[in-house]
């Protein structure tokens, strides 16, 4: 992390940005397509149209009630940061904030601490330095589509994931602050959406006390130079860099230190939802169930091409460059690999610019193909601690942590 050298806005305008934006949210959706992706996909629900929510670009839409929309993936050929009005949107409860005052928005830390806290916006910003990071927020069920066998929840394709550069402070600061007791044994986050039902569990995340404390974890009221846009969390997100989606609360109003295990009616999503088999593989046989579980954590290591889409041709005897990313939990990316054989030979990609151990890092392999035909473009890559992407897909009931190696169909004509 580095110091932001960015000015924060005047509060006049985030107010603008964020809750007179969000007042559309009311309104039907606009900018419906009858037409579908374009991106060759369709799922067991049929072809998935595109829309325009406010402050978003035309974005694939999973469900809208509440928002869930998918990046289209030709997004992410435009740079290694993906834009704020191209990245994707996830909301687990219907009862959600529409609006957002931040001269009223309070963010308060309680529980196990020496002094409860009650910070504004702007006194949680000069509470300490401001800091950034470049980091993947990857939803725990991307590309869940392509399990097989199908398994239940959003058919997601590879949109449900984004890179970008958050500004804010160290999560650290603020306990430290609050004072963190001893016997302190985890953190829970809560945000400002709730459940329609009494019986609907509240969607609250835990870390653990020495995650919680460590330099990693981040509130955020900026993403790329900007407030946060409001279906991404304004106007306060906690980052978890290296960690799923599932970690990164979005309009953040609540932490609390707990002196015991969190579990109850609130704790479902660390309790029963977003959990994994027990086990090495993280895996089990298709179609079965696992005996024990345990909460998703950190990235797997991933590659993808961004450059070609499936059912592209590309010319005989001249030079084509292909492009594309990858990423891990962030001990960073060691090595890219492409095959265009079947996997029996492989051919290392340069890699770009490092914008830091948890960003997408990006990667460029010259190509020229002598004969005519399908070709199956395949890209692999390692991540500093060894990791490698396998060559089949594991499986697990929820559809969860998917990084099989990618390939693309091309022809050669």
């Amino acid at each position: 992390m580095s110091r932001s050298k960015d000015q924060f806005l005047p509060a006049r305008r985030r107010l603008l940005q964020g809750a007179g934006a969000l007042a559309l949210l009311a309104s039907p959706l606009r900018g419906m397509s009858a037409d579908g992706t374009s991106e060759g996909i369709s799922f067991a629900a049929g072809p998935r149209p595109l829309v325009r929510y406010p402050g978003k670009r035309e974005m694939i839409l999973v469900h809208s009630r509440p928002p869930h929309l998918e990046t289209p993936f030709s997004a992410f050929n435009e740079g290694v940061i993906t834009a704020n009005d191209a990245f994707f949107v996830r909301y687990h409860l219907a009862n959600f904030p529409t609006s957002i005052d931040p001269e009223t928005y309070r963010l308060t830390v309680k529980g196990t601490v020496n002094a409860p806290l009650s910070l504004s916006l702007q006194e949680l910003k000069r509470l300490a330095p401001p800091v950034e990071v470049v980091a993947v927020n990857q939803c725990s069920g991307n590309s869940r589509g392509y399990f097989a066998p199908r398994v239940f929840g959003a058919q997601l394709g590879n949109g449900a994931m984004g890179n970008a550069r958050w500004t804010g402070v160290p999560l650290k600061a603020v306990l430290q602050k609050a004072g963190v007791r001893a016997g302190a044994l985890q953190v829970t986050f809560n945000g400002l959406d709730q459940p329609v039902m009494a019986s609907t569990p509240d969607f609250r995340k835990a870390l653990d006390i020495q995650h919680a404390l460590s330099p990693e974890p981040l509130l955020a009221w900026a993403m790329n130079g900007e407030d946060l846009p409001f279906l991404n969390g304004y106007p306060l997100k906690l980052i978890v860099p290296g960690y799923f989606g599932t970690y990164w609360v979005k309009h953040l109003s609540e932490i609390e230190v707990i002196d015991h295990a969190f579990e109850g009616h609130d704790a479902f999503f660390m309790t029963k939802g977003y959990r994994l088999p027990d086990n090495d593989c993280l895996c089990v046989a298709p179609g079965t169930a696992a005996a024990t579980t345990r909460p998703i954590s950190t990235l797997a290591v991933r590659s993808f091409i961004t450059s070609e889409q499936p059912g592209t041709a590309l010319p005989i005897d001249r030079p084509v460059e292909l492009k594309g990313i990858a990423f891990d939990q962030g001990t960073g990316i060691r090595t890219v690999e492409v095959s265009i054989d079947g996997a029996r030979s492989w051919q290392a990609a340069k890699l770009g610019i490092d914008p830091g151990r948890f960003s997408f890092r990006e990667w460029r392999l010259p190509l020229k193909f002598s004969s005519k035909g399908a070709v199956e473009l395949m890209v692999r890559a390692t991540s500093n601690q060894g990791e490698v992407q396998p060559m089949k897909a594991s499986w697990n009931p929820a559809g969860y942590r998917r990084n099989v190696v990618e390939s693309v169909p091309v022809t050669i004509a």
